[in-house]
């Protein structure tokens, strides 16, 4: 039942006749009796006397309307409030790597549908960056979640990317095996989630570490010196651009593990506006971001 219809048995009410109504209205006389006629199917009585000439409300039309008034005035109150607005001030971390990747996509969200909402960025390491919303220096923060040790948090995923491996612009093979022992490794620092992963993988899959001198904190470190054919890589790959700046073939293979990143806050703070809000408009980024396309895995 709809609820103009409600407003159509007031009308009829308060004008005494169904023509006066349907004045009021800007309505036919037949469509107001034709929504009498259903609002009385609906409460399951009759409303109306229809005996005489003129079509009369019964006490049950007066009682119905009474209930009514209330729940009518308020609705339309309701209506005619200010819409709420989530404003202020929210301190984000994000990887560095993910910054180029989905800041800009996160503000323009932002800007369109919480203009009043504003964020203070910082970057960093995903375990400094968890430290960080640990201690209440971050509100929340974007990073590689840990396989351990994420209970005490919350933790909502946003987007899953396999490592992938890099190797020079014009090599043909594609087995790991022999691309270790025709490159040096180039490591992922150790001491991110992404370098442990890649090197446990290393390890379970060949027995030992590979030879390698070479280890570095940042994809945009380690591309030029694979472009260069000094090595081959496991790296996160999140910005396809710099493939371009530093041509490398990129290889997704299709037992690399595989990191999830996710927006970790404080158990305490799930329930905020602002986080929500903010939790709203980066599942709307990274489902963006997800589109881009990835190397077919050999």
């Amino acid at each position: 039942m709809k609820i103009e219809t409600f407003n159509t048995l007031q009308a009829v009410l308060d004008t005494g006749s169904l023509a006066g109504a349907a004045k009021a209205l800007h309505l036919t006389p037949s469509a107001v009796s034709m929504q009498m006629k259903q609002l009385e199917g609906y409460v399951g009585q009759q409303l109306f006397d229809r005996s005489g000439l003129e079509v009369r409300p019964l006490p049950a039309a007066y009682e119905l309307s009474e209930l009514l008034r209330g729940m009518l005035t308020r609705l339309d109150a309701f209506r005619r409030q200010p819409s709420f607005q989530v404003e202020g001030h929210v301190q984000l971390g994000m990887l560095e790597s993910m910054l180029p990747v989905v800041l800009p996509e996160l503000l323009k969200r932002l800007r369109a549908r919480y203009p009043l909402l504003h964020l203070q960025t910082r970057r960093g390491k995903s375990a400094e960056l968890t430290n960080a919303v640990k201690a209440g220096d971050l509100d929340a923060a974007v990073v590689a979640q840990p396989e351990r040790g994420v209970s005490r948090l919350h933790w909502q995923p946003l987007l899953k990317r396999g490592l992938t491996l890099m190797v020079p612009p014009q090599e043909r093979e594609r087995s790991l095996t022999a691309l270790l022992k025709r490159y040096e490794w180039i490591r992922y620092d150790r001491n991110t989630i992404s370098g442990a992963m890649a090197a446990k993988y290393i390890h379970q899959r060949f027995g030992g570490k590979p030879d390698g001198s070479l280890e570095f904190d940042s994809v945009r470190a380690i591309a030029p010196l694979v472009s260069a054919g000094l090595g081959i890589s496991l790296v996160p790959l999140m910005e396809p651009a710099i493939c371009t700046l530093y041509p490398v073939t990129v290889i997704a293979l299709r037992d690399a593990p595989v990191l999830q990143f996710s927006l970790v806050t404080r158990k305490a703070d799930v329930e905020s506006r602002q986080l929500r809000a903010l939790q709203e408009i980066l599942l709307a980024a990274t489902r963006s971001v997800d589109r881009t396309a990835t190397p077919d895995a050999v």
